[in-house]
């Protein structure tokens, strides 16, 4: 009988060393650990959130976090004209304020286009204009450059205050300066004034405006359609008339006709 019973390495060689863990390692290393691929990204993101909290942790406490100062300076508000005053006509000049309202010498307008009347006057600070039909037919004046001024209702060279209404009277460049200002009638003393002459339009507007007024042509059957050019030949009720309401007829040519 055999003295080895197959557990002994055969005669001559040296007997098999168990396998054993590296020195140093608990048990459980020993062992091979299958860890899920969800649960180790779970892992790694809880170690690097660990790690990453650390750090700011450490950096909030050893180094002071710096603080941005902005200064604002104030800008000065621009000077402006007063609210309450209202603008200087375009190429007019407007004078000082403490000089607003005080007296100025009026200067000489006659000849001078109503235009360029108007803008000297305005240079001076007269601001206060105004302009009617020195030929009496109360004539609109549309355009100022195509009217001349014939009268000024301040004189030359007087001193006013620059608030005073400055009126000229004027007519078309093409026409010459009546001898007189003309201005439109007027009913004084609840009378008919005298209408003779005096354009159809200014006729009109003498006259209360509840007034039924008839204008017919003295020389033709024409229509009297700018009234501005027809002048008044012959009216009823008769000039010193008392008005009481009666109905009023003229008749009428234009400018340049004689009445018959």
């Amino acid at each position: 009988m055999s003295w080895n019973d197959g557990t002994q390495p055969p005669w001559g060689q040296p007997a098999p060393q168990p396998k054993t863990p590296p020195s140093g390692l608990p048990g459980w290393a020993r062992k091979r650990v299958v860890i899920p691929c969800a649960a180790g990204l779970f892992l790694i993101g809880a170690v690097a959130g660990s790690a990453g909290s650390g750090g700011t942790e450490n950096a909030n406490s050893s180094t002071p976090v710096p603080t941005a100062t902005v200064t604002v300076t104030a800008r000065p508000a621009a000077t402006t004209a007063s609210d309450d005053e209202p603008p200087a006509p375009k190429g007019t000049t407007r004078p000082a304020d403490d000089n607003a309202g005080g007296e100025v010498p009026v200067p000489d307008f006659v000849g001078m286009g109503l235009q360029s009347a108007q803008d000297a006057a305005q240079a001076q600070g007269f601001h206060v204009l105004s302009s009617h039909d020195s030929l009496g037919r109360d004539r609109m004046q549309v355009l100022d450059r195509n009217w001349k001024v014939c009268f000024q209702s301040v004189k030359a060279g007087e001193p006013v205050a620059t608030d005073t209404e400055l009126d000229f009277g004027a007519v078309k460049t093409e026409e010459n300066c009546p001898a007189r200002d003309e201005k439109p009638p007027t009913v004084e003393g609840g009378r008919m004034p005298d209408l003779a002459g005096k354009s159809v339009k200014a006729a009109r507007g003498a006259l209360d405006s509840g007034t039924s007024l008839t204008v017919t042509d003295a020389a033709e059957d024409r229509m009297v359609l700018m009234e501005s050019n027809w002048k008044v030949c012959t009216q009823v009720p008769g000039a010193g008339t008392k008005l009481n309401g009666q109905p009023v007829e003229i008749t009428a040519v234009k400018f340049e006709e004689s009445c018959p």
